[in-house]
């Protein structure tokens, strides 16, 4: 195996002899990361990558390797994880399990066979966990795809927003270092797929922040109910779900669910859908973060900070360019309403093009394809 190939292993303990001979031990085989605290080992596993097993003492001063290995699970959860003690106690056992959800738990000293062999067994657990996610992803990423396409093909004003909202959340995510956070993107995409069961005509008063009629407002309400039942029969999407409901839950249920995935997602997808609504009211982008600092307490400062961060950079994102309808390209944004004759809405503002859209053109009609249209161009 290449050095380049190599797994990383962290190995945390508070006695810089047993890092030195944990080292020795694994050097040969995979790349050691040494730390020698949980917030030195916490701040390395933010910021590397190809962490594959994590090994902690338990008996640390400031927060001990089960603390720390909830923190591992939150932080990097494919990372196996292993607590290495001299105190085999029942309670401190019981303690680890239960926090960090460890996959093996060793006693010092620990004979340099043993260490070897329950690495090996963890870096196998690092595969197949990665294994797993891959065949998971890209399986229920393929149910979430067709949906979309029949949510674009329905319904461009709500598969528009959640095309500009999918892609501000990752760009977040990204921005507050949640990389690869698929359950993120689905739930983006999937936030708009009950307005399914709404008319265009009142998709497009929400669009619009315009006034429902009664009976409007109590099918606008349904729409979370709608896309759960839509979605609760997918296997292994209840994550994704998760995120979706808790969107509704209140400031303090938020802050319950914690740093882990759902409450991540929750915070991050809510409070960016929170903008965009701002702004569809026609708030400036400034106008709508100020709005956004009266509801710290649902999202975080540092969050709101990023969003603020993100959208006032957001204006060297692309080129704005005029081009024939006929003639936009997948990954282009059209930065204005496209109606018909008539008056009604077909393409929102913010509208990102897909190749599924790019097939819908040819039922337009030539007059609207040759029409000049105000569009967004990302760099590649």
């Amino acid at each position: 195996m290449g050095s380049a190939e190599r797994l990383r292993i962290l190995c945390v303990d508070d006695e810089p002899r047993v890092l030195e001979g944990l080292a020795l031990h694994l050097r040969k085989e995979y790349e050691v990361l040494t730390a020698v605290s949980a917030q030195d080992a916490l701040r390395i596993l933010r910021d590397q990558r190809g962490i594959a097993v994590v090994v902690s003492d338990m008996r640390m001063p400031g927060m001990d390797g089960a603390t720390l290995l909830q923190h591992v699970r939150q932080i990097v959860p494919a990372a196996t994880r292993m607590l290495l003690t001299g105190d085999p106690g029942r309670d401190a056992a019981v303690d680890a399990v239960n926090k960090g959800q460890i996959f093996r738990y060793l006693t010092k000293p620990c004979p340099p066979a043993d260490l070897r062999s329950a690495i090996a067994a963890g870096v196998m657990q690092h595969r197949l966990v990665n294994a797993e996610r891959a065949v998971l992803r890209e399986t229920l990423l393929g149910c979430v795809q067709a949906l979309i396409d029949v949510l674009a093909m329905t319904n461009p004003v709500a598969f528009g927003r959640a095309s500009r909202v999918k892609r501000a959340a990752v760009e977040l995510a990204e921005r507050t270092g949640h990389e690869d956070f698929w359950q993120l993107a689905a739930a983006a995409m999937l936030s708009q797929v009950g307005y399914i069961s709404l008319p265009t005509e009142t998709v497009e008063k929400l669009y619009y922040g315009e006034r429902l009629t009664p009976e409007e407002r109590v099918l606008a309400e349904g729409v979370p109910q709608v896309a759960v039942r839509l979605l609760e029969h997918i296997p292994r999407l209840e994550p994704v779900i998760q995120v979706l409901v808790a969107l509704n839950a209140p400031d303090e249920q938020i802050v319950r669910l914690g740093d882990g995935t759902i409450g991540t997602a929750a915070r991050i997808l809510g409070l960016v859908l929170a903008y965009d609504e701002l702004t569809l009211q026609g708030r400036s982008p400034a106008e709508a973060v100020t709005s956004l600092r009266g509801r710290e307490a649902r999202f975080g400062t540092a969050l709101i900070d990023s969003l603020a961060q993100q959208f006032g950079m957001a204006s060297g994102a692309g080129e704005m360019r005029e081009v024939l309808l006929r003639s936009v390209t997948a990954g282009m944004t059209i930065m204005q309403d496209i109606r018909t004759s008539l008056g009604t809405l077909l393409v929102p503002s913010g509208f990102e093009v897909t190749e599924a859209f790019r097939e819908r053109l040819s039922n337009f009609g030539p007059d609207l394809l040759s029409e000049r249209v105000q569009v967004l161009a990302r760099p590649h």
